[in-house]
């Protein structure tokens, strides 16, 4: 698919950091075209064009009003996402959108009808579950390598962002802190093993009323913490299934990526679910050591979802990636927040569809 008039014409709104990780997929995944950068900042949004080889770069504006642009990448900050989602569908384009999907189900829902309406998809991240990582260990619970999957344990734990990032603000806000900024990496990986949750169970905490940033040029700077940084989730599934899950942005011993899938004949360790590789650890009752199960498939990172989605588009099919499992996912974690607020389990009213794995050949950069 060498002519670019083939190619889907994709637009990024939102420069920031993680914008750099997409754009290195998406300029040389052969299926699309970035042809514009929009960001509030015109400067940053002119660099990342430049640095990426990208012809346009301006205000959101001026990206909805390209014609040759028919789906957009929102990287925009969380409480922006469904706003800018209804304003890439009011333009006719399809919608890839970081997560969380929205802040809240009604919003969520309101994206997801208004996509239907003008006859577009929206879709959103993370897509890492996209990875050869997580799909060869889908693929082996698929085949039977552990039996029927039962139960799971999820951590994630760590200090907290602000030693990295040199603008943390935003994940300490409402629609982040642990929960919703790992939390969908981790649940969404949950819901493709066991299929759709039915309650949940959690409490939480918070260590500190503000954070000061570690590196940068705010370093420093000390700013508020608006939601908990610790959540302790048990999520039921159908058929008696469950996952014990933890959320943390207060733990001084960092412990991130940890999945363990268990079955009636054995259990898997998963690579990070942040991630698009890593092999997987099969267990057996009886062992001293794991079998190793290699990663196999594509695993080039974020922007992987753009092209499923663009290929799910051509053929017809839903999209692995779907506005609706992020919806699900969203009520997931908006349940675990709730629970723990409340102190009282909560039912989770939404469901989703079984989610496929993809063929162990499928690959973004071998255009279809």
């Amino acid at each position: 698919m060498s002519d670019a008039q083939e190619r889907v014409g994709v637009g990024v709104i939102g420069a920031g950091v993680i914008s750099a990780q997409y754009l290195e997929n998406l300029v040389r995944f052969p299926e699309v075209e970035v042809r514009f950068i929009a960001d509030i900042d015109l400067d940053r949004a002119a660099a990342q064009a430049a640095a990426y080889g990208v012809s346009g770069s301006g205000s959101v504006e001026e990206l909805l009003a390209h014609d040759d642009i028919q789906l957009v990448v929102n990287l925009t900050i969380p409480a922006a996402h469904t706003e800018v989602d209804h304003r890439i569908i009011a333009a006719g384009k399809h919608v890839w959108s970081e997560k969380p999907f929205a802040l809240d189900h009604d919003s969520a829902m309101d994206v997801l009808a208004a996509a239907d309406a003008a006859g577009v998809r929206a879709a959103c991240a993370p897509d890492t579950v996209l990875g050869a990582g997580i799909q060869t260990a889908l693929r082996a619970i698929a085949r039977g390598d552990i039996g029927e999957p039962l139960t799971a344990t999820t951590v994630f734990q760590v200090p907290g962002p602000e030693a990295w990032h040199p603008n943390p603000d935003f994940l300490f806000a409402r629609g982040a802190g642990p929960l919703f900024d790992m939390g969908p990496y981790y649940v969404t990986t949950l819901v493709h093993v066991f299929g759709a949750a039915s309650r949940v169970h959690a409490v939480s905490s918070q260590s500190r009323n503000t954070r000061t940033i570690a590196t940068g040029p705010r370093a420093g700077a000390s700013f508020p913490v608006e939601v908990p940084t610790h959540h302790a989730a048990l999520i039921e599934f159908g058929n008696g299934r469950s996952a014990q899950s933890t959320f943390s942005f207060q733990h001084a011993r960092k412990r991130a990526g940890f999945v363990e899938i268990n079955g009636t004949e054995g259990t898997l360790a998963l690579p990070d679910p942040n991630m698009f590789d890593g092999d997987t650890e099969l267990w057996r009752d009886g062992q001293d050591t794991p079998a190793i199960i290699r990663a196999t498939g594509a695993a080039y990172g974020r922007g992987t979802g753009v092209i499923e989605l663009i290929r799910a588009i051509r053929a017809g099919r839903p999209e692995r990636a779907s506005g609706r499992l992020a919806t699900h996912v969203l009520d997931v974690l908006l349940g675990i927040r709730d629970a723990a607020a409340s102190g009282s389990p909560v039912e989770i009213a939404s469901t989703v569809p079984d989610v496929p794995p993809l063929p162990e050949g499928w690959d973004p950069t071998e255009a279809e």
